[in-house]
Order: structure tokens, then sequence, then C-alpha cells
């Protein structure tokens, strides 16, 4: 793996690439061009390729990419090929109930294995086949199921308590749901996502198109 720094903007689009480059594989496709993979995922083939030259040469003079090979590489590349991530969530209101129930995380290798809230009428019910755990044993969850990475969707005043608890019982990633700025070590993995602020920037496409 390069030294070098890759933009977040390429990272995003690796994870696009693999997962056009499954489509065409389910398809029976052997290769495919630059061209066609930029025009898959809404890019061009210019874009493609200085994407992949960050971490290998996969093209083939006169036959584009071998598609089985580099979805492969780019699952490895993401961290998805064969190793398994374990990941908690923390909130089990209706959004870190979706996410749970969402298939496809397993099948891109992040397999949950904890939910828990401090809900008294949530704790003990289960969530596609999860028991929530009680909030006050987070800590005791993440070492006990050797949580790497953790999903935050509960209320803003809970957030940052949430994250050091996390961050203190080991867990390596977050990935924030709660629209609020957390603080935590430079060692630390963390990703927000707003979704407000993502419809937001829709509204504001839409009215200065």
């Amino acid at each position: 793996m390069p030294r070098q720094k890759i933009p977040q903007a390429t990272v995003h689009r690796l994870s696009l690439y693999a997962r056009y480059l499954g489509e065409l594989e389910s398809q029976g496709e052997d290769y495919v061009s630059s061209e066609k993979l930029g025009e898959g995922v809404g890019t061009n083939g210019a874009q493609v390729r200085k994407d992949l030259s960050f971490f290998d040469r996969f093209g083939i003079p006169g036959r584009g990419y071998p598609v089985s090979f580099l979805r492969k590489r780019l699952a490895n590349i993401l961290g998805v090929g064969d190793r398994v991530w374990r990941v908690a969530v923390v909130g089990a209101g209706r959004l870190g109930a979706a996410l749970v129930g969402y298939s496809v995380f397993e099948k891109q290798n992040f397999h949950f294995v904890a939910i828990l809230d401090n809900d008294p009428a949530k704790i003990g019910t289960r969530v596609n086949g999860l028991e929530v755990s009680d909030i006050r044993d987070l800590r005791a969850v993440v070492v006990s199921q050797n949580v790497e990475v953790a999903v935050i969707t509960v209320p803003v005043p809970s957030a940052q308590q949430v994250a050091d608890v996390l961050v203190e019982a080991g867990v390596r990633a977050l990935l924030n749901f709660a629209p609020a700025k957390l603080d935590v070590p430079p060692h630390i993995v963390l990703r927000n996502v707003d979704l407000a602020v993502e419809l937001e920037g829709l509204s504001f496409h839409l009215i200065n198109r």
C-alpha cells in the first residue's frame, strides 16, 4: 500500500468501482474499460485511471481491467476482502434498528455483534436477532464482543459521552450519525453522517439548477 495520502474522494470512488464491478461480474463480464467503469459510477475514464494509479497498474493493454480480479483487489484495499469487521450500534431507535437490519453490510463483511440502548422498554428485546444490551454495559460489551467499529445513533447530548466510552474500551473507528461534533484522539477513525445536512445539500441544488 502506498504511503502517500489518498484523497477521501478517491476512497469513496473505490467503493463505487467495487460495487459496479460486482454487478459486471454477476453479468459474466470479464473485462471493462476505464471509460465504461467511469460511466458506470458517474465519472470518466481519466478519473478512474488516476484513482487506481495510487495503488497499482491493473489494466491490460487492449483489453481493459479484469473485472473479477479488480473487484477482489479493491475489496482488499478497502479492508472488506477477507477481513470481518465486528460492529456495535449504540442507539436502538429507528435508525439504529434499520442499520442492523440492512443486509448489505453483512455482504461487505461488517458484522453487527451488539446493539445497545438506555430505554428499559428496549433492553432485552431483539433487533434482527441481536438482543438489545443496556448502554451502562457498553464498555464490557465492546471488550467481550471484540468490537472494532461502532455506529453512534444516540441523541446529541449523549454522543460525546458514548464516543469517550467507546474509545476507552478500544473501538478503533466511529461512524457518527448524531449531528454533533465529536472530540476523539487522532488515532481514531471518525466519519460523520448528518442526514439533515445531506438533504439540505439536495434542496440547494434543486433550487439552484
